[in-house]
């Protein structure tokens, strides 16, 4: 029987005491862990003291996938709790900043991007959100609605939302440490993002679902991202929830 991608994938990513991966560390090669746009227009997010007032037991409870939106914008302080939630620096010891989510070795290979169509005090366009400067930058002005819808699989929720967010990998920073079992832990990684995300918003009483489904390449050439080096790989949309609780 052919071994399917998948099945293979599994298989030579374990580890094995018999066949560990081999090799040193080049220290001086590691990718950088922060991604920036240089000349780009910035948005200056607001601090993050507090995100709601419900606990997590609540937020646990409350947690579910909505993909219906009212016509609302969220505010500049939603939006500065969500993405700090979700992809933030959350303390400074021993010379590292580490963040909100774990992720393996403190290489943090997710970058978080985010479209706002319908954002009290931003300009719609596509942003990048850096997390070293807590401040978004701009990739390309505009309404990305229905691009956004289509390349999501005709999933309309995506033009209905006043944010999406997406979650691309640079591999380089995971694999330069951990080579082929590198794409396991990129995943991990995006899925601890993406449930503090979700929990955030359910504490702002906003509704999100999460999205797997896309035509990737669309989705890339949206972000203006090659692909390659850095695709990708999450998505989520979030809104205002009104009557549809």
């Amino acid at each position: 029987m052919e071994e399917k991608i998948g099945e293979r994938f599994q298989r030579e990513t374990k580890y094995d005491r018999k066949r560990l991966p081999k090799g040193s560390l080049d220290v001086n090669a590691r990718p950088s862990i922060y991604k920036e746009y240089p000349g780009s227009r910035k948005v200056e997010l607001t601090k993050v003291d507090r995100c709601g007032d419900m606990s997590l037991h609540e937020a646990l409870l409350r947690r579910k996938s909505l993909r219906r939106f009212i016509d609302a914008p969220l505010s500049l302080d939603m939006l500065s709790c969500l993405l700090w939630s979700s992809s933030g620096i959350q303390r400074k010891e021993m010379g590292f900043a580490f963040r909100t989510a774990p992720s393996a070795g403190a290489l943090y290979p997710i970058e978080t991007y985010v479209s706002v169509p319908n954002v009290t005090g931003i300009e719609p366009g596509i942003y990048h959100y850096d997390v070293k400067h807590h401040q978004l930058e701009e990739v390309k002005p505009g309404e990305f609605r229905q691009e956004t819808a289509m390349a999501a699989l005709g999933q309309g929720m995506c033009a209905a939302a006043p944010v999406v967010v997406f979650y691309t990998a640079l591999f380089e920073r995971c694999t330069w440490k951990y080579k082929q079992r590198a794409y396991r832990y990129i995943y991990l990684d995006a899925g601890h993002m993406a449930q503090n995300l979700g929990l955030a918003a359910t504490s702002l009483s906003l509704g999100c679902c999460h999205i797997g489904s896309m035509f990737d390449n669309e989705i890339n050439e949206l972000l203006g991202i090659d692909g390659i080096k850095e695709s990708i790989i999450y998505m989520t949309v979030i809104g205002q929830i009104g009557m549809f609780v």
